[in-house]
């Protein structure tokens, strides 16, 4: 069974950059092994001189996070970020991005053809979709650590000018063929062997959240214990600037009333929305995720904007939409292919409550 220790909070340490990279040089003489999955495995070391030398830390649950300068890709904003598990004599490379629901995950692989431009979003999973049972990536798998969450949010601000960088992604990540949607064995065998023991199932496995009625957001229904502990449960509150979310971010990590998972809470102006739960496990894989998971209805955790578009290059024109029908809002004025899907939230009972009991700066 896998150790849970209950972490308020990560704290980026505090030597200066050069200190950081020449650390990281001095262990890398010394013996540790930079291991890409990318084509940088022909030159590992290579890295360090081509501009990826680390310039932060921080350690969690034994594990070491050593990470560059903030980078952008045209795709999304990111680190390389150095992984070394306490006891190993290995430095995993890996890209840290920030998704639009302002979350840092983890990816796994990617693919980019003249069909595909397409990062890999986590292992898969089997689900009903319009009837029909299908496999999807659950791109919570990717999802970092909720405790490390604050300092990645800090350290992205650090930067002043953001270089670009389009080489980053090829160089730390496996590339995989059209249509490789599937996360290599790197990945997934620490999950497997994981989730093979009873005992590490968050509610054996099962789903601790759903609806009694598909499309009705007042019918959510948690099972007893799983539900977030507004009172006693929060242990970390931290905020943030986005322009994507119209200013101020609050972002709440909480424990649920069992202290088994914990949630977290982001509160933009207008919207709040719900990232996927994650259990207090202390192991983390190569890439810095962990390894067991917390199952719930993908409808709790749709975030204040998703994806609502028309698709012009399908013919007829499709809709394409990952908000529940009927509750698209108006589109981002950032990004106009995500669409405001506060009316869906602000019927969730959880989201109600959490305005209620927790209080919100102004």
């Amino acid at each position: 069974m896998l150790d849970t220790e209950i972490v308020r909070e990560v704290c980026v340490d505090p030597r200066s950059a050069r200190q950081i990279a020449n650390e990281f040089r001095r262990r890398v003489e010394e013996g540790l092994r930079i291991r890409p999955a990318g084509s940088a495995r022909k030159d590992p070391e290579g890295l360090l001189s081509i501009g990826y030398s680390p310039r932060y830390r921080f350690d969690v649950f034994g594990v070491e996070f050593y990470l560059t300068n903030v980078r952008d890709d045209d795709n999304f904003r990111f680190f390389v970020a150095y992984v070394v598990i306490q006891g190993e004599t290995s430095a995993y490379p890996r890209i840290f991005y920030k998704d639009s629901s302002l979350v840092w995950r983890s990816p796994t692989h990617y693919i980019r053809s003249d069909q595909d431009n397409w990062i890999g979003k986590g292992d898969l999973k089997t689900g009903m979709v319009d009837g029909v049972l299908m496999e999807y990536s659950a791109e919570e798998t990717t999802n970092l650590p909720l405790e490390i969450q604050s300092p990645l949010d800090i350290l992205s601000r650090r930067a002043g000018h953001i270089r670009n960088d389009r080489r980053a992604v090829d160089l730390v990540l496996r590339r995989a063929p059209d249509g490789r949607f599937e996360p290599y064995q790197d990945f997934l065998a620490p999950r497997r062997r994981a989730m093979s023991d009873p005992e590490n199932l968050v509610h054996g496995g099962e789903s601790i959240a759903g609806f009694e009625r598909e499309g009705d957001p007042a019918s959510l229904q948690f099972v007893p214990g799983y539900e977030p502990d507004f009172e006693r449960g929060v242990i970390e509150h931290k905020s943030q600037m986005s322009r994507f979310y119209d200013g101020a971010v609050e972002k709440f990590r909480i424990l649920s009333r069992n202290q088994q998972i914990q949630y977290q809470f982001c509160a933009s102006p207008g919207r709040i929305w719900i990232i996927p739960p994650q259990t207090l496990t202390t192991e983390l894989s190569s890439y810095g995720v962990r390894t067991v998971d917390v199952n719930a209805h993908e409808d709790l955790f749709v975030p204040g904007y998703e994806y609502h578009y028309i698709d012009d290059s399908e013919d007829p024109p499709e809709l394409v939409s990952q908000i529940p029908k009927g509750y698209a809002g108006e589109a981002n004025l950032v990004d106009p292919s995500r669409a405001d899907a506060s009316a869906w939230l602000e019927k969730l009972p959880v989201i109600q409550e959490f305005r209620r009991k927790v209080p919100l700066p102004g």
